[in-house]
């Protein structure tokens, strides 16, 4: 295998919380602006929240610059609707997961890796996963759900994310939560993925698993200070790593949010949007594409 850039584990942290789970209320408010930019509308303001999906007990809750936009919105879009009731139950969640994930008939796990199988299964058992129970399954329900041990090992859980406290927060205060995709979308890019960008995808998670303690920190401690240089450099060592996963999960997504964002900005009520914020930063980032469609994006 060949080894990755150092720089992976972060950017792929970010996609490891396609699973809802119990919302939880909100800790301590944390430190810094986080990273947040204003798009002025017409007759309203529409809020760019850069997320991170998964935290720890020990990271705080939102920034102040994001409980101030949170109060002035009237409706909160999301990546996915955490206020719709199938999107709320792990266990359907995980269902339409792994009916997303399972591999056409008379082709197994075994033959997708192919001679690494035996390697790769070594590695897997090594943090807890037998591989010989995942044989329907494709490769990159693997690497999701190799990322989702390793993450939750560490304390990282989707409770303590930014999206399900706001969801949370939303839901007491009934404010609508809007989602720019579904859960079946999500599942369903990540299937389309070609076999081998699948088998490379799980390849270099595996490489990564025993040394993102310090890139997690790094991502972390970026978001939290609002420094888009460090995360955009994330996503930009990632991307030139491994364009064949990041163009659909980041560049191809970013084109089809703008065209859900940008009619927001025809309303008159002020919307939250939260979703990763490795999404808001870098070379065709949401905020880079409105920009390019003449729209004045400032960060807070």
């Amino acid at each position: 295998m060949r080894r990755p850039g150092p720089r992976f584990a972060p950017a792929i942290a970010c996609l490891a919380a396609l699973l809802a789970a119990a919302l939880l209320p909100p800790a301590a408010e944390a430190r810094g602006p986080g990273v947040l930019w204003t798009v002025e509308g017409r007759h309203n303001t529409v809020y760019l929240l850069g997320s991170v999906h998964l935290l720890r007990d020990s990271d705080g809750a939102l920034p102040g610059a994001a409980e101030a936009a949170y109060a002035d919105a009237e409706r909160v879009v999301m990546e996915i609707d955490l206020d719709d009731p199938a999107v709320a139950d792990p266990g359907a969640l995980l269902d339409e997961m792994q009916r997303a994930a399972l591999l056409p008939a008379g082709t197994t796990l075994r033959n997708a890796l192919g001679a690494d199988y035996e390697a790769i299964a070594g590695q897997v058992a090594e943090a807890g996963l037998d591989l010989g129970l995942l044989e329907p399954f494709a490769p990159w329900f693997v690497a999701t759900l190799l990322m989702q041990v390793e993450l939750a090992e560490r304390g990282f859980r989707p409770e303590l994310g930014i999206e399900q406290r706001i969801a949370e927060r939303a839901a007491r205060d009934r404010k609508p939560i809007e989602g720019l995709e579904t859960p079946a979308g999500q599942f369903a890019l990540l299937a389309r993925l070609p076999p081998p960008v699948q088998k490379r995808f799980l390849e270099m998670t595996l490489e990564e698993t025993g040394s993102m303690d310090t890139e997690l920190e790094q991502l972390i401690e970026a978001w939290r200070a609002g420094d888009t240089a460090a995360l955009a450099e994330l996503l930009t060592d990632a991307y030139e790593e491994f364009p064949e996963l990041y163009g659909p999960l980041t560049e191809d997504r970013n084109r089809a949010w703008v065209e859900q964002l940008e009619p927001m900005l025809d309303d008159r009520e002020d919307y939250l949007v939260v979703v990763g914020a490795l999404h808001l930063v870098g070379r065709n980032s949401i905020v880079e594409l409105l920009r390019g469609r003449g729209h004045r994006v400032t960060q807070q």
